[in-house]
């Protein structure tokens, strides 16, 4: 695609998607770092309806490093893969606490030293708790979409990513986050896409293979 061509895809997603926003609910900085953690592996409908509990029983980042390990994995076995996830909830609170003051940090850098928090999730914590925008976060949803419409070839995340903010420019890394997963989940869903409604449909080359 050329310039004009990344323009029209962006501004025929918006379009499409005017309310897409993120979809996990959270009111405090760590509380998002929590909800992308159980997001792994699991949808943001069943992440939203675990945290109420959650973040009703841990109030505090001191909370959820002191909350007892058996607790908690009860507390988010829905989310799937509940032991781990549990394991680096405590031991990312404790790091927040002890190595950031108890502020969650607002760099990817630091981000990406706490457990349980790869590239992915903190390209989603900049953006929804911080507002910054400096990568995009490459879930299933945006990888399919990016090698579907030929963004990019690739199948490792980090380099779907790097051909990403290579094409799509600064002002436009916010809403193609969001737009890119709406997509994914919407219309181009990866068992049944609805490819003759698809919006964006003249641009993927599984449609005009067709």
């Amino acid at each position: 695609m050329n310039k004009n061509d990344i323009k029209k895809l962006v501004e025929t997603l918006k379009n499409t998607y005017p309310e897409a926003t993120c979809s996990l609910d959270f009111e405090t900085p760590f509380q998002m770092v929590v909800a992308v953690m159980l997001s792994a592996q699991c949808t943001d409908e069943r992440v939203n309806k675990t945290t109420p509990q959650l973040f009703e029983r841990c109030k505090s980042i001191q909370d959820f490093a002191d909350i007892d390990l058996k607790e908690l994995e009860e507390i988010i076995h829905p989310c799937g893969f509940y032991k781990n996830k549990a394991k680096n909830i405590k031991l990312c609170a404790k790091q927040v606490l002890e190595n950031f003051n108890g502020i969650v940090p607002n760099n990817m850098e630091d981000l990406q030293t706490l457990a349980g928090i790869g590239r992915k999730s903190a390209n989603v914590i900049m953006l929804e708790v911080f507002g910054i925008a400096n990568g995009i976060a490459v879930d299933t949803h945006a990888k399919r979409i990016s090698n579907l419409t030929g963004l990019s070839n690739e199948s490792d995340p980090l380099k779907i990513e790097q051909d990403l903010i290579k094409i799509f420019p600064k002002e436009f890394l916010k809403d193609i986050n969001h737009l890119l997963v709406w997509h994914g989940r919407n219309t181009c869903i990866a068992r049944s896409p609805k490819c003759n409604i698809c919006s964006i449909n003249k641009w993927c080359n599984n449609y005009n293979i067709k």
